[in-house]
């Protein structure tokens, strides 16, 4: 078995996630982490096990001998950390998203091109129950033709949350609000189980609760597949807390339907399957329990693919597909008019 040498950089709220994850691998050994903030990067190499802290990235790639760098950045930093990484022969896990833009999310697919490194981006949501059981009866045709789609997501982010951070709320360092930070994972899941290219996104944004940021805070419209399947979406983050993200497919056959992280599929005939997490998955990840266990599951499945070869669940050119409906989601909302994908 191989044994990898992995690190953190960013030591913000995600970085649990990761570096409790890797605590749970026997084939990985944590063995720096990195932040701007030394008091941050020194708290958490305590609390996740890692040999080393670092204040300086580019200290930290020159003196460690890295298998793999686990990005945990602010937005606008994925491409130019995955890049530096890239091109030093370092296998990447990016979190969502890969950019703020689709022409950085391009260059970090043509620096793996170059490279003897592999890139992956987190998409965890993929590794739920519910989305485990409704994909594997789409692929093995039991739900029959996919008809429509429509998502929610209503949650809250307060002022704190934008007013204590110097890139939440910005275009050029968040990329957006609520689409590209919140509902990403929701909106890589209608792709995911509608298993069709994107033909055109039709959708609006605004900004109706927080005032003090540039970004959108709400988010509707429609994403045209071209199997001919329509989805519509409505995405915010001012109800009054964060509501479980409720997506529903209907089939020739059954409705399905994905409540956070569970599944529920009725078929015409009365039959029902159900999917819930399992629950003993369940660990300490500074309370976001449901978050961090499918972090863990994609984590394994990427260094499993590192040792093996397999393909990443979510590589370069995946995550990428989804990078473009986010933008398009921007720049039909912004020009008012339909943005076809080609």
């Amino acid at each position: 078995m191989k044994q990898f040498k992995a690190a953190i950089v960013g030591c913000g709220h995600v970085s649990p996630m990761h570096g409790l994850s890797i605590s749970m691998l026997d084939n990985v050994e944590l063995v720096a982490v990195c932040d701007k903030v030394p008091e941050k990067a020194q708290e958490k190499a305590a609390a996740f096990g890692a040999k080393r802290w670092y204040s300086d990235l580019d200290e930290m790639l020159e003196k460690e001998e890295l298998d793999t760098l686990h990005i945990c950045l602010p937005h606008y930093l994925h491409p130019i950390v995955a890049i530096k990484a890239l091109k030093k022969g370092i296998n990447v896990l990016t979190e969502k998203p890969m950019a703020t833009n689709c022409e950085a999310a391009l260059e970090m697919i043509e620096a793996e091109k170059v490279s003897t490194a592999r890139l992956a981006v987190v998409s965890q949501n993929r590794y739920n129950a519910g989305a485990v059981l409704i994909k594997n009866l789409i692929d093995d045709g039991t739900l029959g033709k996919l008809l429509g789609m429509r998502a929610t997501l209503a949650w809250i982010r307060t002022p704190d949350y934008y007013q204590s951070s110097d890139w939440k709320g910005t275009w050029d360092k968040e990329g957006g609000g609520v689409i590209i930070d919140q509902a990403i994972h929701t909106i890589d899941m209608l792709r995911y189980l509608a298993k069709s290219p994107v033909d055109y996104i039709d959708a609006t944004i605004a900004n109706r609760y927080h005032p003090y940021i540039d970004v959108e805070d709400v988010s509707e419209g429609v994403i045209a597949f071209k199997s001919g399947v329509m989805a519509s979406f409505h995405c915010m983050n001012y109800y009054s807390y964060n509501a479980p993200v409720e997506i529903e497919l209907q089939f020739d056959n059954a409705i399905a339907r994905m409540v956070l992280d569970e599944g529920e599929v009725k078929f015409t005939d009365g039959r029902v399957f159900i999917a819930k997490r399992d629950p003993a998955e369940k660990h300490d990840f500074a309370g976001k329990n449901y978050w961090g266990i499918n972090h863990t599951k994609q984590i394994a499945q990427f260094y499993q693919a590192l040792e093996t070869g397999e393909p990443f669940i979510v590589d370069g050119p995946e995550a990428y597909k989804t990078q473009q409906m986010v933008n398009a989601i921007y720049t039909s909302g912004k020009e008012h008019r339909r943005v076809y994908i080609d």
